[in-house]
């Protein structure tokens, strides 16, 4: 912000604008609103932000966001714990629970395999995955990591250490989204569809 400079203001709009996805003019919308709150609402939010911070931690089993020691699916023991659903993020998990079809248990590995950005096997959660498969009766495990050259290579690397422990391992099918045209689907979207086809 130029011109008409109040440091505090000035501070607010550039700890907004460090948010994924939130430019200048909606750093600054966001700046104003929160200063037109009551001292109250202000306290609210500033309690929120500081509650989720301490409070919020991975899950001991699935490393899924939760406020206690399990994760409310983890501690579900109506749901199939045989199968994991793997994902890069919470918000993968959450995507997928919001379809109400996936009645297994997740496990998110908290990104995928990016060599270019420095982020190898060691820095995802891998090696819990694999704890759970010593301790628990595991199935099938579907990598629902994002159709990616990291998420595809992530899914192959984590598919090549389980297959000789005997575990049937999955892929989420991926290609033409339900109402989409043929003529607007980039060609890697067409084979990839094309590969995941299904007996009708």
């Amino acid at each position: 912000m130029s011109g008409y400079n109040v440091a505090p203001l000035e501070n607010l709009v550039e700890q907004f604008e460090r948010m994924p996805g939130i430019g200048n003019k909606t750093a600054q919308r966001l700046a104003y609103y929160v200063l037109n709150l009551s001292k109250t609402e202000a306290e609210q939010l500033a309690g929120a932000v500081m509650d989720a911070h301490t409070k919020i931690h991975y899950c001991s089993k699935c490393c899924n966001l939760t406020d206690k020691d399990l994760c409310p699916v983890c501690a579900n023991p109506a749901r199939n714990h045989s199968v994991i659903c793997v994902v890069e993020t919470p918000r993968d998990a959450t995507a997928i629970e919001n379809t109400h079809e996936f009645k297994g248990v997740y496990h998110v590995l908290h990104g995928s395999i990016s060599p270019l950005n420095g982020i190898g096997p060691d820095n995802l959660t891998i090696k819990e995955l694999l704890s759970r498969l010593n301790e628990e009766s595991v199935e099938e495990v579907i990598m629902a990591t994002n159709p990616t050259v990291e998420g595809d290579a992530t899914a192959l690397y984590i598919s090549k250490l389980l297959k000789p422990l005997g575990v049937k391992v999955t892929r989420l099918a991926y290609g033409i989204p339900v109402g989409g045209d043929l003529e607007y689907a980039d060609e890697y979207t067409l084979a990839k569809a094309l590969e995941g086809r299904n007996e009708i």
